[in-house]
């Protein structure tokens, strides 16, 4: 299993070590910089220039972020989702990219080599970047990003019972997607003339998405990894479902977790279609078990993998496969 996180190249001090004297022609040169951004985005960045409080991070970034997204994508930030893609939801493009860069190094005082900016591709992966930055901390890993023939050939679900079409893992969460197509066979009686994805579905698409964090982004023993066949469910607590979710919704599943120690982990999760609440679970559980390591690695490019996570031959299932065939074309 790939490491979580590396570390930088040369010492990554915490960024300032103690907080400058913030004279009132700071904070008119910081008005200034920031004119454009949001009065949110100002304050945070003066109370963090004042006090090097890193919380007040986040809303500077998610505020110089807005300031380069066009003005009708910029509803899309109000509940600042981390899994956002710079490129393909926002469409951030590489020289509006340094410009966001350049202001975010004048405003916070740092400095962001280029070479660092290459595995950037959400707005979780800039917070978590920037933080990690100011605090001195090990940069972590990028964000990995898994079509439907990855998450089918490492997953132990199977389609028809797959509710994953994309996922995402990195260190600190997992986020993925499910387009309820219509076609789901227990769409046929639920219910009559009206048909509804059942919220224990929503729940099993979330623990699906807990199991994938398992395999792709759980550190775990050395000479060890998890084993996709001793991964099962063991509890939900805290469940709440918001709205009905029918055909053609595309549901937004992201799961974080709160304690991961071998045989159990635990997971918050939550659904969204567009920017409205369908399901949240304040935990999840899983009890897992691990294998010996093996040395090759299934890959991500949909070729035919040497090895399986538990040391058995396996290959990807081929993209003409019917199961797989219908989540791709979902």
């Amino acid at each position: 299993m790939p490491e979580a996180v590396q570390p930088s190249s040369g010492t990554n001090k915490p960024f300032p070590p103690t907080p400058k004297p913030f004279a009132p022609e700071d904070e008119a040169a910081l008005r200034e910089a920031l004119k454009r951004c949001s009065p949110s985005a100002f304050e945070s960045a003066v109370q963090f220039r004042k006090t090097g409080n890193a919380e007040h991070v986040p809303a500077v970034v998610i505020g110089v972020i807005e300031r380069f997204v066009e003005p009708d994508l910029r509803t899309k930030l109000k509940d600042a989702d981390d899994d956002l893609r710079l490129i393909e939801d926002l469409g951030i493009d590489s020289l509006t990219m340094m410009e966001i860069v350049i202001l975010v190094e004048d405003v916070l005082q740092m400095t962001i080599n280029n070479d660092e900016l290459r595995n950037l591709r959400t707005v979780g992966d800039v917070k978590t970047f920037i933080d990690c930055k100011i605090r001195g901390l090990p940069l972590p890993k990028p964000t990995k990003f898994l079509p439907i023939e990855h998450i089918g050939a490492v997953m132990p679900i199977q389609p028809p019972f797959l509710f994953l079409n994309e996922a995402s893992v990195s260190s600190t969460a997992a986020n993925g997607k499910y387009k309820i197509t219509g076609q789901e066979f227990f769409l046929q009686g639920h219910f009559k003339d009206n048909p509804v994805m059942p919220a224990s579905i929503m729940l099993e698409a979330l623990g699906q998405l807990a199991v994938l964090y398992l395999l792709e982004g759980h550190i775990p023993e050395p000479g060890k990894t998890v084993n996709p066949a001793q991964i099962f469910f063991t509890g939900c607590e805290g469940v709440r479902a918001h709205r009905q979710c029918k055909p053609g919704d595309i549901l937004t599943l992201s799961i974080k977790p709160k304690r991961n120690k071998m045989p159990l982990a635990t997971f918050e999760g939550s659904i969204r279609v567009g920017t409205e609440k369908a399901v949240i679970a304040e935990e999840i559980s899983l009890i897992f078990g691990y294998a010996d390591a093996v040395n090759q690695p299934v890959p991500l490019n949909g070729a035919t993998a040497e090895s399986g996570v538990n040391g058995a031959a396996a290959s990807i299932p081929a993209a003409d496969s019917p199961p797989l065939r219908v989540a791709i074309n979902a």
